[in-house]
């Protein structure tokens, strides 16, 4: 049963909240946190008090006095339901929720049962509360939908660089990108060469090093020296707008699902209100002494037992604790209806970089062949030290006993690497096209290494190499695992990274299937792929801009909410706050969990309202009865939910 929509407010998770009456409590909620209680506080204050006065029998309290002292206390509850029921009766929908109150309630006064009418409502309001408080846990902090882009470019205007809006710059411009800066707009390299950053764009774990000409993608971070750039795309044609455009795209294609609760309600309420009119009525012909006030009261406790308000109320409760309880083990639903749709998905796609991997470059291996280990990476450190590349900055990292001081006439080969005196000794350090610029003989098959290569040589001597790579997060072996555990029927990997070093993690981590060097069109219509031919439920985690638009198609995105980019954040239905890929298979289980005790609280629903409704046709149970009924099964499903708290998801 899907309890929501694919929409991932709450306040669509319930019939009782799904009309213009609790439409107050949500607007008023992020007013002032006591005007949403103020209500519900004064007409109870007033319930109390009128019981006490006719407890007493006190001679003042009857007549008009009682009448209006009750409205009173009615009126701030009661209000918004009669509104809602105006409103919808207008518009045609004459069987609500909040025409069943209105009637019962208004009947109780005819009936002068006045305390009777004002807990109805008070207790209808109680339970939007109760609503509303699991609204607001489910939103969180989530806001609206982040847009990234680069808010400015500096633009080769009457003689200098002028920063202005990139919406108004024009193709064939001159911009400047400084270090540190998102490039604003697609465009080819003016400088000698430039060190980017396109991860969140391709998913590539590797900086890239672009010689002059070669393409820039917007979105890209500047990483070493300012830049000089020529802008080749507008800006709504740009590598990030068109992938925030495929965000709104695969968000229009989710299913908007229909409570099953609402379609239950339309079928459902027609049927009591015309139940209530023959308990009414019926009687006349079949009973003896038949006395209208009697079976018109038995009527009004009927709408009231019936209400599908009450009914459903245990549902919201129920997801209240799925979502406490995963928001304390670091994972945050968006919305109850993802709680309940994990429970449903049979794949897990996984991106790779910042995912299943850190993200950050660590040296790998130390293989020496002139020299021993330790003055091989002293010397790479000699020359690196002078260096802001961030393959640098991990080797740089690396602890050496040795320490050179004596290195001099450093020079950086662009997109190659560096050169220098250490020592009176000539040193290279870089890949493999510099060491066939400067022939140097290589005793080594570089194409069986799949990690980032970094050759040294001394003297124009080969004299050994490191490997770099980007790590598994620890728990991402034990993560595959409690994954298939969880019942979860295929595992797959799409990357924006090279297709060996995929491979190799694939391999490591024993999932079903690998893909790389996809662009963010290419994840999306994977996962379409297996959506429709194979008709899988798919949940896809990912952390980076270029992960948005799949995260948004899948049954369920999850996003690692750590280190993870604004806009995979803000599209995904399910964040993992500690960036931990074991949680997922945890977020499966809370799901499961959580779907099976929400179950639980509508068969007592059920069961309940079952036995009153019996009770008060056959004049056994008063509208205090079906009020208290009504309160019971609430706290039986806050009971119940609790236990979701107390529950270990650490095993």
């Amino acid at each position: 049963m899907k309890i929501a929509n694919s929409e991932s407010n709450l306040s669509n998770d319930s019939s009782c909240c799904s009309h213009d009456g609790c439409h107050t409590l949500n607007d008023k909620s992020d007013k002032n946190r006591w005007k949403i209680y103020a209500p519900a506080l004064f007409s109870f204050a007033l319930l109390i008090m009128g019981i006490l006065l006719d407890y007493f029998q006190l001679s003042f309290f009857s007549g008009w006095l009682k009448f209006i002292w009750y409205l009173i206390a009615y009126v701030p509850v009661g209000w918004p339901v009669l509104k809602s029921a105006w409103r919808n009766i207008a518009k045609g929908e004459l069987f609500t929720e909040f025409s069943l109150m209105s009637i019962a309630t208004i009947g109780a006064f005819a009936l002068k049962e006045y305390p009777e009418g004002v807990a109805v409502m008070l207790f209808y309001s109680v339970g939007e509360l109760f609503q509303e408080a699991a609204v607001k846990k489910a939103r969180g902090n989530i806001q609206s939908l982040l847009d990234v882009r680069p808010k400015e470019a500096l633009v080769y205007r009457n003689g200098g660089f002028t920063s202005i809006n990139p919406e108004v710059v024009a193709i064939g411009e001159k911009i400047q990108v400084r270090v540190g800066e998102k490039i604003p707009l697609d465009g080819r390299l003016l400088s000698s060469r430039a060190t980017v950053n396109t991860a969140a764009i391709t998913g590539e774990s590797t900086p890239r090093n672009i010689d002059k000409g070669e393409k820039l993608y917007a979105g890209s971070i500047n990483l070493n020296q300012v830049i000089e750039m020529e802008s080749t795309e507008e800006y709504k044609n740009s590598s990030i707008s068109r992938i925030l455009d495929l965000v709104q795209n695969a968000t229009a294609r989710k299913s908007k699902t229909e409570l099953f609760i609402r379609k239950f309600a339309r079928v459902y309420t027609p049927i009591i209100a015309f139940l209530a009119v023959a308990l009414t009525f019926l009687p006349y012909v079949i009973v003896e002494n038949y006395v209208f006030e009697e079976w018109f009261y038995r009527a009004l406790i009927f709408l009231v037992i019936s209400c599908p308000c009450a009914l459903v109320i245990s549902i919201p409760l129920g997801y209240f604790g799925g979502l406490g309880a995963a928001s304390r083990n670091g994972i945050l639903f968006k919305g109850a209806s993802y709680l309940d749709a994990i429970t449903k998905t049979n794949a897990v796609v996984l991106d790779k970089t910042g995912t299943l991997t850190k993200g950050v470059f660590k040296v790998k291996e130390i293989k020496p062949i002139l020299i021993e280990k330790d003055k091989l990476i002293a010397y790479i450190k000699g020359l690196e030290a002078q260096s802001t590349h961030p393959i640098a900055k991990a080797i740089n990292e690396y602890p050496s006993n040795i320490k050179f001081t004596d290195v001099k006439d450093v020079e950086e080969i662009a997109g190659k690497g560096l050169a220098g005196t250490i020592e009176d000794k000539h040193v290279l350090v870089g890949n493999k096209e510099l060491f066939k610029e400067r022939k140097i003989k290589l005793n080594l098959n570089t194409e069986d290494i799949v990690e980032t290569l970094v050759l040294v040589a001394i003297d124009q001597q080969f004299a050994g190499y490191i490997t770099l790579a980007d790590e598994l997060k620890a728990d991402s072996q034990s993560a595959i695992l409690k994954i298939r555990k969880s019942g979860i029927s295929q595992i797959g990997i799409l990357s924006g990274d090279k297709n060996s070093i995929t491979q190799k993690v694939a391999n490591e981590l024993e999932v079903d299937w690998a893909k790389a060097e996809l662009l963010p069109e290419d994840k999306l219509k994977a996962i379409e792929e297996l959506k429709t031919h194979q008709n899988l439920k798919t949940i896809f985690v990912g952390d980076g801009i270029n992960d948005a638009p799949v995260l948004a198609a899948s049954d369920v995105g999850m996003a690692m909410g750590g280190l993870g980019s604004d806009v995979a954040i803000e599209t995904a239905d399910v964040i993992i706050q500690t960036d931990q890929p074991s949680k997922i298979a945890q977020a499966i289980e809370i799901g499961k969990s959580t779907r099976k005790i929400v179950w639980q609280n509508i068969f007592l629903a059920f069961g309940v309202k079952a036995l009153v409704l019996a009770l008060g046709a056959g004049g056994l149970a008063t509208m205090w009865e079906a009020v208290f009924a009504d309160v019971g099964v609430a706290l039986l499903a806050i009971l119940n939910a609790v236990r979701l708290q107390r529950m270990n998801w650490d095993d």
